[in-house]
C-alpha cells in the first residue's frame, strides 16, 4: 500500500479540524509541499531526452518507425501514462483523439495526415466532469515548419513541456482528487494548433465542464537571448475577457468594469496566488496578452470556444534554440538541443502546475450568478447561488481599480449574499469564491450582473 494512504488521511484529518472551524482563516496544505517534493528533475531529464532522441517530432513525419518520428513519440507517451495508470490501480483513462487534416486545412499541412493527441485522464471522486488539464506539445520542428525530415529534436520546445505533463501524472495520480485532472501531449502545434482545436472541440462535444487548461509550452530555459539567466521567473499568459463574450456583456464592461477579469485572467490570478503562497522563491510574472506579441499557443483554441485557459512558460527566451535547423553561423550555435535545457527549472515550474491543479481539483465549484449591488450607497452587496455539497463558505475579494491583483478578502460563511460594510462599490472591483472545508478555493468569480 502506499504510504500516502496512511498518512495522508491522518494529516489531512486535522487539517480538516482547524480550518473547517467558523471564520477560518485558510491555513497551508501539507499535501501541496508533498506534491512539490515529489517532482523529480531526474525523471524530467530522462523524459525530455528521450523524447529529443527521436530526432524530429514533427506532426508528419515517420509514423511508422519505433525509434523516430511523430509515431514513436506518441506510443511512447501512451505507454508512459499507461505505466503510472498501472502503479495507481489504473487510476488514469489513457487514450489517443484524432482528427484529420488535409492541405486545405492550412498553409503549413504539406500533406494529408491525422492530428493524434495523447490523452490521460485521472476521474474526479466527486465531480467528475469537471475537468483541469496541464498540456504539452508532442511536435517539433525545424527552420522550415513544412520539412518533417531534418532533425528537430525540440528538446525545450516542447519536450519540455510534455515531459512535465507525464512528470505531473506521476505525482497527482498518488492522490484523489473531488474533480478531474487531464494530461495532455497535443499535436499539431507548429502547424496551426490543431491538437488544442481538436481536444477543445471534443471536450465541448462530450459536454466537458472545465475548470481551465494549463498549456505549458517551453519551461526549460533559463538563460534568454538577451543574456539575462533566471531561474525562477516564469510567465502567466492569460487574455482579458473571453473572445465569446455577448455584445450585452460588452456593454455592461463600459459602465460597470471588468475590462482584465475575465474567466482565462482569473485563472492567472490564481495560479500566481498560490504559487506565492506555496513556492515563495518564485517569481511568477502575470502577463497581460493571451500570448507572445502576435504569436499564439494551445491555449487558445479552449479560449475560442470559451473555456479559460493560461499559457506557462519560462521567462527569458532563447530565439536561437527554436524554430532552427542544427547548425552553427557566426561563431553562433542554433538549435533546439538538450544542452539549453535545465532540468531543475523544469521541475519547478512542472510543481508550478502541479501544485495548482491539486488545489482546484480538490475545490468545490465557483458560485454562479454573482450579481452585485450598491450603487450610490455607502456599502457594496454581493450575492450569488450557493453550490452543491458540504463546504465552508463563500470568500469574497476586492481590489483597488487599478490593482493587478486581489489585496482583500472577507471569510463570509456558508451564505449566499453579504454587504460590505462601508466599502463603496465605486472605488473597488469585487468577486466571489467558493472555499472548501479543506481550504482550497475556486477561482475568483467577477459579477456579472447588477441589483439594487
Amino acid at each position: 500500500m502506499n504510504l500516502k494512504n496512511l498518512i495522508f488521511p491522518a494529516i489531512t484529518g486535522i487539517f480538516l479540524l482547524i480550518t473547517s472551524q467558523p471564520g477560518f482563516s485558510q491555513q497551508t496544505d501539507p499535501r501541496i509541499y508533498e506534491i512539490i517534493e515529489d517532482v523529480s528533475a531526474e525523471r524530467l531529464e530522462n523524459d525530455i531526452r528521450t523524447l529529443a532522441n527521436f530526432g524530429t517530432r514533427n506532426t508528419f513525419s515517420d509514423t511508422v518507425s519505433d525509434t523516430r518520428g511523430i509515431g514513436a513519440a506518441r506510443r511512447w507517451i501512451k505507454n508512459e501514462y499507461d505505466e503510472i495508470s498501472k502503479e495507481c490501480n489504473n487510476c488514469l483513462d489513457v487514450f489517443y483523439q484524432k482528427d484529420f487534416v488535409t492541405t486545405e486545412d492550412g498553409p503549413r499541412i504539406p500533406k494529408d495526415a491525422w492530428v493524434v493527441n495523447v490523452v490521460a485522464i485521472q476521474k474526479g471522486t466527486k465531480y467528475p466532469n469537471r475537468y483541469i488539464i496541464m498540456s504539452g506539445d508532442i511536435d517539433s520542428r525545424a527552420s522550415d515548419t513544412m520539412d518533417f525530415e531534418t532533425d528537430a529534436p525540440g528538446a525545450n520546445d516542447n519536450a519540455s513541456g510534455m515531459a512535465g505533463a507525464i512528470e505531473a501524472a506521476r505525482v497527482l495520480s498518488q492522490f484523489e482528487f473531488e474533480n478531474s485532472i487531464v494530461y495532455v501531449g497535443l499535436s499539431g502545434e507548429e502547424q496551426g494548433l490543431f491538437g488544442g482545436k481538436g481536444l477543445a472541440e471534443y471536450a465541448q462535444k462530450n459536454d466537458w465542464d472545465i475548470i481551465g487548461i494549463f498549456n505549458n509550452d517551453m519551461i526549460g530555459n533559463i538563460e534568454g537571448v538577451d543574456g539575462v539567466i533566471d531561474n525562477r521567473s516564469f510567465r502567466i499568459f492569460s487574455e482579458p475577457v473571453p473572445p465569446t463574450e455577448t455584445e450585452n456583456e460588452r456593454n455592461m464592461r463600459r459602465f460597470y468594469g471588468g475590462e482584465v477579469d475575465g474567466i482565462s485572467r482569473q485563472l492567472a490570478r490564481y495560479v500566481h496566488k498560490t504559487t506565492q503562497t506555496y513556492m515563495p522563491e518564485m517569481n511568477p510574472m502575470m502577463i497581460y496578452r493571451l500570448d507572445r506579441f502576435g504569436r499564439g499557443g494551445h491555449h487558445r483554441p479552449f479560449n475560442d470556444l470559451g473555456f479559460p485557459g493560461i499559457r506557462i512558460m519560462e521567462a527569458h527566451e532563447n530565439y536561437n534554440m527554436q524554430h532552427q535547423d542544427i547548425r552553427t553561423e557566426d561563431g553562433i550555435e542554433y538549435g533546439d538541443v538538450i544542452e539549453g535545457v535545465n532540468f531543475d527549472y523544469a521541475a519547478k515550474l512542472t510543481a508550478v502546475n502541479a501544485i495548482n491543479m491539486a488545489s482546484l481539483a480538490w475545490a468545490p465549484p465557483a458560485p454562479e450568478n454573482v450579481e452585485i449591488g450598491g450603487i450610490v450607497a455607502p456599502s457594496a452587496k454581493l450575492r450569488w447561488e450557493k453550490v452543491d455539497g458540504d463546504i465552508a463558505g463563500y470568500k469574497i475579494y476586492w481590489r483597488d481599480t487599478t490593482a493587478s491583483q486581489w489585496q482583500h478578502s472577507r471569510f463570509v460563511g456558508d451564505v449566499n449574499e453579504f454587504e460590505l460594510e462601508g466599502i463603496v462599490i465605486d472605488n473597488f472591483y469585487f468577486g466571489v469564491a467558493t472555499v472548501g472545508k479543506d481550504g482550497h478555493e475556486s477561482p475568483v468569480v467577477f459579477p456579472g450582473g447588477t441589483y439594487r
